[in-house]
């Protein structure tokens, strides 16, 4: 299923839901409350979980700057890069199934998107065995594991169910 099918599908069950729903009770003092005082951060309420996320993603943030370096590292060779990336993708992927592991997702097949991805993470990884020294075969493998770690995002916790 590709994205323009997949809008097409969400976008007719939201048409299908009844338009004239009214809350069982008076929302506006809710809502008063909301915007007079401060809302307790996000990283506060999750907060072991959220810090785990943003070290992740600044480990993989820093190893694709240090990558793109022009000098090779002494002491680290292309297939330790390679395993280094692949599990610091393992864990954060890891940390964000146990996080929404009890959220619905929003379609069936993410599974198989997710399965999808991995295969063309295989692939880049048996292209590097011919070329290690290929930058943009790292930055594609990293661009994978990014799709594949947004893809986790977005089926569970879509923007338009956030306040």
């Amino acid at each position: 299923m590709n994205k323009s099918e997949f809008e097409q599908k969400l976008s007719a069950q939201l048409a299908s839901l009844p338009r004239d729903k009214q809350p069982d009770r008076d929302l506006w003092p809710g809502i008063e409350r909301a915007l007079v005082n401060t809302p307790q951060p996000v990283e506060k309420r999750n907060g072991g979980q959220k810090v785990y996320l943003l070290a992740a993603s600044f480990a993989a943030l820093g190893l694709i700057a240090w990558l793109s370096l022009p000098f090779k590292p002494s002491g680290l060779n292309e297939e330790d890069v390679v395993s280094l990336l692949a599990s610091q993708h393992q864990a954060q992927k890891q940390a964000l199934l146990v996080q929404f592991k009890d959220q619905p997702a929003l379609t069936q097949n993410w599974q198989e998107q997710v399965d999808e991805l991995d295969e063309a993470a295989l692939a880049i990884k048996a292209a590097l065995k011919n070329d290690p020294n290929n930058m943009a075969l790292l930055r594609l493998l990293q661009n994978v594991y990014q799709q594949q770690i947004s893809l986790i995002e977005r089926v569970h916790s879509p923007k338009w169910s956030q306040i």
